[in-house]
C-alpha cells in the first residue's frame, strides 16, 4: 500500500432535523455566516429563496438559451441546405433562399432543442438519476417528504470539524442531529 494513500472521511456529514421552515432558514443563514459552503437542505415542499440562500446557481436558463440558438442554427441551416444547396427548385421566380418560408421549421427546431436541453441539462446538473444517496442511511430522513425539514453540513467542507459542527447544529434548535455514514 502506498505511503500517500488518502482515506475518505468516516462520515458524509451531519444532518439536522427541523419541524418548520423558519428554523431551517435560520440555520442556513447561521451556517453561511459561519463560512460553511458545502451545505444542503431537504424540504417536503419547494421554499422560495432557499436555493439562493444555500449558494446554488441556476445554469438551466443559460443552457436552454444555448440549446434554442443551436436549434435556430440547425433549423435554418437544414432549410437552407435543402432549398438552396441540395434541391434548388425555382417556383414562381422566388429566390432559393426565401427565409420567410424557413421561419416555421426554424422556430420548431428551436423549441425542440431548447426543451430537450432543459430536460437533459436539469438531469445532468442535478446529478440524476441518483438511486443512492448517503442521507438515505438515516432512518428519520423518510419524514423529509411529509413534514420535516433537513439541513446537512458535508464533511468535505473546509471548515468541517466533527465536534464543532455537531455543536453548531445542536445550537440551532434542531430536533435531532444525526451522523450520516457513507
Amino acid at each position: 500500500m502506498s505511503a500517500h494513500a488518502t482515506t475518505e472521511p468516516s462520515i458524509y456529514g451531519y444532518l439536522a432535523e427541523f419541524d418548520d421552515k423558519d428554523a431551517l432558514f435560520a440555520c442556513v443563514k447561521a451556517a453561511r455566516a459561519k463560512g460553511l459552503t458545502e451545505i444542503e437542505a431537504y424540504t417536503p415542499t419547494p421554499l422560495h429563496g432557499l436555493p439562493e440562500l444555500l449558494g446554488y446557481k441556476n445554469y438551466v436558463p443559460h443552457l436552454v438559451f444555448l440549446g434554442g440558438m443551436a436549434g435556430v442554427v440547425t433549423g435554418f441551416g437544414l432549410c437552407y441546405w435543402a432549398s438552396v444547396i441540395e434541391y434548388p427548385l425555382n417556383i414562381g421566380g422566388k429566390p432559393f433562399n426565401s427565409w420567410p418560408a424557413f421561419i416555421v421549421p426554424t422556430f420548431e427546431t428551436m423549441v425542440l432543442f431548447a426543451s430537450l436541453t432543459a430536460v437533459f441539462g436539469m438531469l445532468v446538473l442535478n446529478g440524476l438519476p441518483q438511486p443512492y444517496h448517503p442521507v438515505f442511511n438515516v432512518p428519520k430522513f423518510t419524514r423529509c417528504t411529509s413534514d420535516r425539514f433537513f439541513f446537512i453540513v458535508l464533511s468535505r467542507d473546509p471548515k468541517f470539524d466533527v465536534n464543532e459542527t455537531r455543536r453548531f447544529l445542536a445550537d440551532q434548535k434542531a430536533l435531532a442531529v444525526d451522523e450520516v455514514p457513507h
